[in-house]
């Protein structure tokens, strides 16, 4: 077995037992393989390796990528900001969009989605835990803006992602990531049908999946440390 092979079985192993611990079922979360600043070649060792569905910060590394690996059937997320100048890069390029912060943003996307694709999965970028550097829509912002974008065509929104300031112990992120799940709660309450939460990373995905994470997002426990960010990507 190749390093990423054994780390993804790690990885799995890791997700199972926070399923189980959390009473949840096995396979109630996926794992989405955070693949930016890497080459192809590592997407598609991941990949023989049974992993599917990468997620990609830089947007126009993530197309040399995506292009470069077309004749593979792999799941491409956009986890990084969006742009108004790369949102048709993303609409073009991306199944899921999960960065969504700005009804501009979602507009754009909705207009650039081709007409032979599917929808664009979406998924609202919120700042749960008022970090002073992080993207995302304000709690109280959120209702009006998940309405919003639920109403544009070309776009199929699904739920949240969130990146909240590294915690101090595992009860203090619990409840961090629990107000993610309560908000997605009010939203389907409010009318909406909503299905993902997009939480947890290779240091804390124990404590998302307590909390009711649906997706994970781990880099360095597959794949190790990192490059340094591309420019202009």
């Amino acid at each position: 077995m190749t390093m990423i092979s054994t780390n993804l079985q790690t990885v799995r192993n890791r997700i199972d037992a926070a399923c189980l611990a959390a009473g949840r079922a096995s396979g109630s979360v996926q794992l989405l393989a955070v693949s930016k600043t890497l080459g192809p070649e590592t997407v598609a060792q991941a990949f023989a390796a049974g992993q599917t569905a990468f997620g990609e910060n830089y947007i126009a590394e993530a197309v040399h990528k995506i292009q470069a690996l077309a004749a593979l059937p792999i799941e491409w997320h956009c986890i990084g900001p969006i742009q108004s100048n790369k949102t048709r890069l993303v609409a073009e390029h991306f199944a899921w969009a999960q960065s969504v912060d700005r009804f501009k943003i979602a507009q754009r996307l909705s207009e650039q989605r081709l007409t032979h694709l599917p929808p664009l999965n979406v998924c609202l970028q919120v700042n749960v835990d008022a970090g002073a550097n992080k993207s995302g829509v304000t709690p109280d912002e959120l209702q009006t803006l998940a309405h919003a974008v639920a109403a544009l065509p070309n776009l199929k929104l699904r739920g949240l992602m969130c990146i909240p300031e590294p915690a101090p112990d595992f009860a203090a992120a619990c409840a961090v990531f629990a107000k993610a799940q309560a908000l997605l709660v009010a939203l389907n309450r409010s009318g909406l049908s909503l299905d993902t939460l997009s939480m947890g990373m290779s240091a804390d995905l124990e404590a998302a999946i307590h909390a009711g994470s649906t997706l994970v997002r781990v880099g360095t426990a597959i794949f190790g440390g990192r490059a340094p960010s591309p420019a202009g990507a």
